[in-house]
């Protein structure tokens, strides 16, 4: 099993969610982040004062899978958040040990 986990822009989530249904995932886990990276964030004019805004909105999306749809499920993530421009974000697969379905105790890939 694999997990992927992705940090992407907060308008791309509706897409990126089409399109991992679209594979066929059926669940997916979505949590408000915010950072930065490269693009080191940028300044604000607020009520004429200038802000330094460090942590840009990003949405983290994390995925647990089986291995055979995990290349599908990144493709996937990277088509439909991509912008093309600086802040699209990341995608970060690793791999999961065990899975266990709190409910009815199955484990492993049926837990997925």
């Amino acid at each position: 099993m694999k997990k992927i986990e992705a940090i992407i822009k907060p308008f791309k989530l509706d897409e990126v969610k089409e399109a991992l249904q679209e594979v066929g995932l059926q669940g997916i886990t979505v949590t408000e982040a915010k950072g930065f990276g490269r693009q080191k964030g940028h300044t604000e004019l607020y009520r004429g004062a200038e802000y330094v805004v460090d942590f840009l909105p990003k949405v983290k999306v994390e995925i647990v899978l089986n291995d055979d749809l995990a290349e599908k499920a990144v493709e996937a993530i990277r088509e439909a958040a991509q912008t093309g421009r600086i802040g699209d974000g990341k995608i970060f697969v690793s791999s999961i040990e065990e899975a266990i379905r709190i409910r009815t105790g199955e484990t492993g890939e049926e837990a997925v």
